[in-house]
């Protein structure tokens, strides 16, 4: 019997893997979409697709975008679809700043500092942790935290892959939790406006709208992959036999890196007092016209603080340290963090096209009342709909591993289907973010999946894909579990999932 589960595993694997390796570029993906909108928006006009808007109570036609007309709009507005596409400018800013803290060497040396300075009781836990907070920088987490934490398991004389498994599960598993805000949250964000656009022109999501609910599960999150480490993985592998290599290799922070981080810490301290000076007072310069926070410079700003902060604490840690020499140094910083996103500003091209064509044909909204429609004759409540979307976002995740990818699909058909069913755009992010990291550490298709088999065969010459998601998948599906469970309690509470942002949404 056992025996015959393992065949069905790796037959199921190796499915996976087959179908993910075969599809296209994500970039490409979007082209592909955005082809067949331009011939469904000729299907649906002629059989006359239809929808009645309950908010407006007029009925919403297909608009055919195969006519002279359609292709004409095409033509104009391309330039504008991906020039106004929310995420793009979003997370280029936020990767400005972000891109001189890694450059200068204060992020690597902030995530040393935290680990090396950690009793060996605790170790493990703070492992998890700065593995999920370390996606404020991006995917730095995966290159610095994963092989870090293989040497500091084998310096306390424990297996290097448990500690890196635990890395891994913070890093990957939790990459949406975070008590700070994360590259992620911008780019989410920007997504998810522009799919609220769709049925709200107006409407807004802050990279702030999951703060609440993801800094509460950042510390839950940090506790269970503590529990799986100790409880699950470690046992497995035992003692490492061969504890004495590398022993000599942990390296500690130097003392002009401690004198860059006292500096930069003291900034970051003037920086937060600048910023309750700001709030705190009823008529704080960082107050809204209306006196409110919520509708504030500094919620609404956020990115571009950021940016500042970011950059100023970056720059001043790169010159004490004597990375950085002249102003050029800072800017080859800048430039080095804008490289790295070629990618992504290429699939924001064909994305924004996607995304354009969907609101243009009106298919979008025409997909989401009758999607919403469905789910109210379903009689499906909040908590079996949230269950089954974070179970479906977690399966398409086993085949792609991109977040911004997915949700560029997803957000456009998903966010108007729950704002009319009721279900806040802020809410539906948050399902689709649990669902999204769940499975990132079982996905052959993440992008680091090959990397981080790498470090595991530094230490075990014989360790394959198998062997790492045969390591991590106890992390999965406790993470599922206790995620699940943890979104289930904040609907029965009825607590906001950020400042402002509640679980429902009134379309009428």
């Amino acid at each position: 019997m056992k025996n015959y589960a393992k065949i069905a595993t790796n037959k199921f694997l190796h499915i996976i893997e087959k179908v993910g390796n075969a599809l296209p570029h994500p970039a490409t993906l979007f082209a592909i979409f955005a082809l067949i909108i331009l011939i469904v928006s000729f299907f649906a006009f002629k059989f006359e697709w239809t929808a009645l808007n309950p908010i407006s109570h007029q009925v919403v036609e297909p608009v055919n975008l195969l006519t002279k007309r359609g292709v004409h709009k095409i033509i104009t507005d391309m330039v504008q679809n991906f020039t106004s596409f929310a995420p793009l400018g979003i997370v280029l800013v936020a990767m400005l700043g972000i891109g001189v803290a890694e450059d200068s060497g204060l992020i690597n040396a902030l995530i040393r500092r935290l680990i090396i300075s950690t009793p060996k009781k605790l170790i493990t836990f703070v492992i998890v942790f700065t593995g999920a907070m370390s996606n404020i920088a991006s995917d730095a987490g995966h290159v610095i935290i994963i092989p870090l934490a293989g040497i500091i398991f084998l310096t306390i004389g424990r297996h290097p892959i448990v500690g890196m498994a635990a890395a891994f599960a913070g890093v990957s598993g939790c990459y949406s939790a975070n008590m700070l805000l994360g590259t992620i949250d911008p780019l989410l964000a920007g997504l998810s406006t522009e799919a609220a656009h769709i049925i709200d022109p107006f409407y807004e999501v802050n990279p702030t709208d999951n703060y609440y609910f993801m800094a509460v599960s950042t510390v839950i999150l940090s506790f269970t992959g503590t529990w799986v480490t100790e409880k699950i993985v470690a046992p497995r592998f035992g003692e490492y036999k061969n504890s004495d290599q590398e022993k000599n290799n942990f390296e500690k922070l130097n003392q002009t890196e401690k004198k860059g981080l006292r500096i930069s810490g003291l900034i970051s301290i003037v920086f937060f007092i600048l910023i309750l000076w700001g709030i705190i007072p009823k008529n704080g310069f960082f107050r809204g016209t209306d006196g409110s926070i919520l509708n504030s410079p500094l919620i609404k700003g956020i990115i571009s603080l950021l940016f500042i902060y970011t950059t100023v604490i970056g720059v001043v840690y790169g010159f004490v340290t004597k990375k950085y020499k002249n102003d050029t140094d800072v800017i080859n910083g800048m430039s080095k963090s804008i490289k790295t996103m070629s990618l992504y500003i290429v699939l924001c091209f064909f994305a924004s096209q996607f995304v354009a064509f969907f609101k243009m044909s009106n298919l979008a909204v025409i997909f989401a009342i009758n999607g919403a429609n469905m789910i109210q004759k379903s009689g499906l409540g909040v908590i079996p709909l949230s269950v089954i979307f974070i179970i479906f976002t977690a399966f398409i995740n086993l085949f792609m591993g991109s977040a911004s990818a997915k949700w560029a699909i997803m957000a456009p058909i998903f966010i108007p289907i729950f704002m009319l069913a009721g279900y806040s755009p802020e809410f539906t992010q948050v399902i689709y973010r649990i669902g999204d990291s769940v499975t990132n550490i079982i996905s052959p298709m993440l992008s680091f999946f090959a990397l981080i088999n790498a470090f595991i065969q530094k230490y075990d010459s014989k360790s394959r894909i198998g062997t790492v998601i045969a390591t991590m998948l106890p992390y999965s599906i406790v993470f599922f579990i206790v995620w699940t469970g943890l979104l289930i309690i904040w609907i029965y509470l009825g607590f906001n999932i950020g400042p402002g942002a509640g679980i429902y949404y009134k379309p009428f």
